[in-house]
C-alpha cells in the first residue's frame, strides 16, 4: 500500500475507487465500507483508495473540544493496508480543507487529486465547508461530472448503529464487551513497558506498565479481564486502569499482570486488549486487604478466560499459566 502523507505527494496515479471517511476506530460499519470499495475496484479494474484525516476535523474546528482517538493513526493505516488497499491519502485536517466548499473539494480533491472514478461513503458522511456537503452532493455532482457513488446504509449491531460516538461513549462506561461488538474487535491500547513502583516484583507478582498515551481515549478506572501481545504471543491477565490508590503516587497508569509470565520488559511495546470490566478502583485499608481483593480478581479473570474468552480466541489453559493471588497494582 502506498501512504501520502499530504496533498503535495500525490502525483499521477491510476483511476481510484475510493472510500471516503475519518474511520475512526475501523468499526464494522467502515470496514464495510473499505471493502465495499476494494471489491468495487477489482470489478471496475481500478485501484482501491481510501481518504482519510491523519487527525480528527472536531479537534482543528474552534469551539469543537479535542476528541480522543480510539486508534493510533499508525494501527489505522496497518489496519487498511491488511484488508488490501492499494492506495491510503492520510491528510492532515486544516485550515485550507475545511474552508474549501464542497464543490471544490470534488474537483481538486476527488477527482483531481485522488483520480476518483467511483466514490463510496456512509449515509452520515459530510464534507466541505461547514459540513455543507453530504451523499447527496456526491450523487448529484457524480451525475455530472460522471463518476460513480454507492452510499452505506447504516451498519447495525443488534439493533445499534456502529458509530465511532457509540464506542467512545461504551469504552468511557467502561463496557466493553458492547464495545467489542461495533468494533468487530477487543478494544485494545498499545505503548511502551516502563518501570512503576515494583511493589509487585517484591511481592512475587510482577506487572508491566504501559505509558499513557494522552491522544487515545482509555476505559475508566477500574480493573479488567485482558489479554496482552508481545513479540507475536498472546498472554491472559488481569489490568488495573487507574491511579493506584492504595500504593500509588497519584498517576494514572495500564498496569497489566500477564499469567504465567516473570521477564523484565522495559523498554519492549506490548498491546493490550480490554475483554471486561469486573470491578472499580478502590482503595484499600491494607496491603492485606488489597491482596486478598486481587486474589478474587484473579480468579473471576482465569474463569473469564477459561470459559467465554478460551473458546472465542483460542487461549487454551497452557496459556492461561498460573493466576498468581496477588497483585500490587489493582488498587
Amino acid at each position: 500500500m502506498i501512504i501520502f502523507n499530504n496533498l503535495d505527494e500525490i502525483g499521477n496515479i491510476e483511476k481510484t475507487a475510493l472510500a471516503m471517511g475519518n474511520f475512526d476506530g475501523l468499526h464494522v460499519g467502515h470496514r464495510r465500507l473499505i471493502m465495499m470499495a476494494s471489491e468495487g475496484a477489482a470489478e471496475q479494474g481500478l485501484k482501491s483508495a481510501v481518504f482519510t484525516f491523519s487527525n480528527h476535523p472536531r479537534s482543528v474546528i474552534a469551539g469543537m473540544g479535542a476528541i480522543k482517538n480510539i486508534m493510533r493513526p499508525s494501527e489505522k493505516a496497518e489496519a487498511i493496508e491488511a484488508m488490501g488497499i492499494d492506495y491510503l491519502f492520510s491528510i492532515p485536517f486544516g485550515t485550507q480543507i475545511q474552508q474549501m466548499p464542497p464543490a471544490d473539494v470534488i474537483r481538486e480533491l476527488l477527482l483531481g487529486k485522488f483520480n476518483a472514478a467511483h466514490v463510496y461513503c456512509g449515509f452520515n458522511y459530510h464534507f466541505g465547508f461547514c459540513a455543507e456537503g453530504d451523499a447527496a452532493t456526491l450523487r448529484e455532482s457524480g451525475r455530472k461530472l460522471g463518476f460513480g457513488v454507492s452510499v452505506l446504509e447504516a451498519e447495525r449491531v443488534g439493533g445499534i448503529v456502529a458509530s465511532s460516538s457509540a464506542i467512545r461513549t461504551y469504552i468511557s462506561e467502561g463496557r466493553m464487551e458492547d464495545c467489542a461488538k461495533l468494533l468487530g474487535r477487543n478494544y485494545s491500547v498499545g505503548g511502551e513497558v516502563v518501570v512503576g513502583n515494583r511493589l509487585g516484583r517484591k511481592l512475587g507478582f510482577p506487572t508491566v506498565n504501559i505509558m499513557m498515551d494522552e491522544d487515545m481515549i482509555v476505559p475508566p478506572h477500574g480493573v479488567y479481564v485482558t489479554n496482552c501481545y508481545l513479540d507475536g504471543h498472546v498472554y491472559a491477565g488481569v489490568t488495573n486502569v487507574g491511579v493506584r490508590p492504595t500504593v500509588g503516587d497519584g498517576k494514572k497508569s495500564i498496569e497489566t499482570h500477564m499469567f504465567d509470565f516473570d521477564r523484565e520488559l522495559y523498554g519492549s511495546m506490548i498491546k493490550v486488549e480490554f475483554l471486561k470490566k469486573t470491578r472499580d478502583e478502590k482503595k484499600f485499608a491494607s496491603l492485606e486487604e488489597l491482596s486478598a481483593q486481587i486474589g478474587e480478581d484473579c480468579r473471576e479473570a482465569r474463569e473469564y478466560h477459561e470459559g467465554v474468552n478460551a473458546g472465542q480466541t483460542g487461549l487454551g489453559r497452557r496459556a492461561i499459566g498460573n493466576t498468581a493471588p496477588y497483585l500490587s497494582g489493582l488498587s
